[in-house]
């Protein structure tokens, strides 16, 4: 199997991480972590540590929403948080052009467009959590402060 390491998606991962604190690592998983769940069993946590990074669409503009493994996003709550009438998960297209990576490998930082980042309260219940890095079978652990940091990210209340 290639190195994951070298794929062009977790280069440009681990050299923002890297700029932002050297000490931060990827791991390589031996299995596909495409969800919550399995990465969660992979890394032996609870599945609420795990970071889900979802794009929204809401009219022409894009939006990242940072949710824990055990939530649900609430489009209500977005909708009211954004004040807009329509706001819907974007498709694996739309995902690919706004953050270079594929749905399964969305890392929550490094973006190939400049987007807003919505960070769900629920996920402060952990001090570390695991988010993608650029592939299913790669993946990083990082302080939920320093998360909050890092991407820049508004903490709202947007699971149910």
């Amino acid at each position: 199997m290639e190195n994951l390491l070298d794929k062009e998606s977790v280069k440009r991962v681990k050299v923002f991480l890297t700029k932002f604190d050297p000490s931060l690592s990827i791991l390589v998983l031996k299995n596909s972590a495409k969800t919550a769940l399995e990465a969660s069993v992979l890394l032996n946590c609870n599945v609420g540590a795990i970071v889900k990074s979802l794009l929204f669409k809401s009219e022409d503009r894009f939006l990242i929403c940072l949710v824990s493994g055990d939530k649900r996003c609430s489009l209500n709550k977005l909708k009211k948080i954004l004040n807009k009438a329509d706001v819907s998960m974007a498709n694996a297209e739309e995902v690919k052009v706004n953050t270079g990576f594929s749905i399964g490998g969305v890392a929550p930082v490094a973006h190939i467009k400049n987007l807003n980042i919505l960070i769900d309260s629920s996920l402060s219940r952990f001090e570390n959590v695991f988010a993608a890095a650029g592939h299913p079978n790669c993946v990083f652990k990082i302080k939920y402060s320093l998360l909050k940091q890092i991407t820049n990210a508004s903490e709202k209340e947007i699971s149910e």
